[in-house]
């Protein structure tokens, strides 16, 4: 019998998964990817399939027995912050697929990106197509800020730079709200961007044709636009930089003081595309993390960015739910671009 025992982390998205298994000393043995595994989007029981299929690809890669079943299985997946539902999911999996694992263990996909780059908690924020903040604390108390949506939520996101980049040129050349700085650029960007001729066109992209997506893809124009120099450009990125730092502001009379006592202060854990524009981000960013505000707490930041998947902390998470602290190495799972004491 194998000195060794297995736990497998799965990063669970809405458009693709990645699972990783690991062996008790440490070490990688396979990756496997996957689909979709938000269940609200596909259902319960091909959730379960799925993640199913990714745990056998990797058995099979790493040369383990077909029978070999994992002591954890962590998991990360958006879709997954409702208490409920993860107990169901926890029990379709050990009824349909107890050969995988022993235990189960299920936490959003905030939870899984910050423990690949901390064993000791902080905080995650988001940035991407769309945006979301959460606070852990050591003791897993957490608090939350955003992440409810494009029409209810996601500020900061490249959705919202978009949205926000669209509107002030729409409210420009309506004589509603000036711009003072020229909105040709944005205008050409939307024009080629989105293959329209004029303002008219942008309707069916944002309402009968909507995609979120598809509109969120125009920010990484608009941050080319900002390395050229364009004003208007540069101030949607610095609005973001702002909105961005409020979420963090949000939940900090909730942060656990050894979080802001610890070496680097207050670590958070970067995620997303729009934060490859931090250069843009960072003065509306540090404008409002530095403001004096009753009750702050805030006095030091480090801002990382993850060089591993997130299947990494989901496997930990699921070791540590069966008493285990799984060895990582957390300097080569992410990187430090950005520190400061304010």
């Amino acid at each position: 019998m194998s000195k060794f025992h297995y736990y497998g982390g799965l990063e669970g998205g809405a458009t693709q998964s990645k699972f990783v298994l690991y062996r008790s000393d440490g070490q990688i043995l396979a990756w496997s990817k996957g689909e979709c595994t938000n269940q609200w989007l596909i259902g319960q029981d091909e959730c379960c399939k799925r993640i199913h299929k990714m745990v056998e690809t990797a058995k099979q890669t790493a040369k383990l027995p077909a029978d070999t079943r994992l002591k954890a299985l962590g998991l990360s997946m958006s879709g997954a912050d409702e208490e409920e539902s993860q107990k169901q999911l926890i029990a379709q999996i050990k009824s349909q697929y107890g050969g995988d694992c022993e235990e189960v263990y299920i936490a959003s996909d905030t939870w899984g990106a910050l423990f690949t780059a901390t064993p000791a908690g902080g905080i995650v924020l988001i940035a991407g197509t769309g945006s979301n903040c959460q606070l852990i604390n050591p003791d897993n108390t957490s608090k939350r800020c955003g992440g409810w949506g494009h029409l209810l939520g996601d500020e900061g996101s490249a959705y919202w730079i978009t949205q926000l980049a669209l509107k002030t040129l729409f409210d420009h050349d309506d004589n509603l709200n000036i711009c003072p700085n020229s909105v040709e650029k944005v205008r050409d960007i939307m024009k080629d961007y989105f293959k329209i001729s004029d303002k008219v066109g942008m309707l069916d992209h944002m309402y009968s044709k909507f995609d979120k997506s598809n509109v969120a893809g125009m920010c990484k124009h608009l941050a080319k636009g900002a390395e050229d120099g364009d004003q208007l450009c540069q101030h949607v990125f610095k609005e973001a930089g702002k909105v961005l730092a409020r979420h963090i502001v949000a939940v900090e009379p909730a942060i656990a003081q050894s979080l802001l006592e610890g070496e680097g202060g207050l670590h958070v854990v970067t995620v997303g595309s729009v934060w490859k524009s931090w250069q843009f981000l960072k003065p509306g960013f540090l404008e409002v993390l530095t403001a004096e505000r009753p009750g702050r707490r805030i006095r030091e930041v480090t801002l990382q960015r993850l060089k591993q998947a997130a299947s990494v902390g989901a496997a930990s998470l699921g070791a540590r739910a069966v008493g285990f602290k799984l060895p990582l190495d957390y300097s080569a799972n992410a990187e430090i671009f950005f520190h400061g004491k304010m």
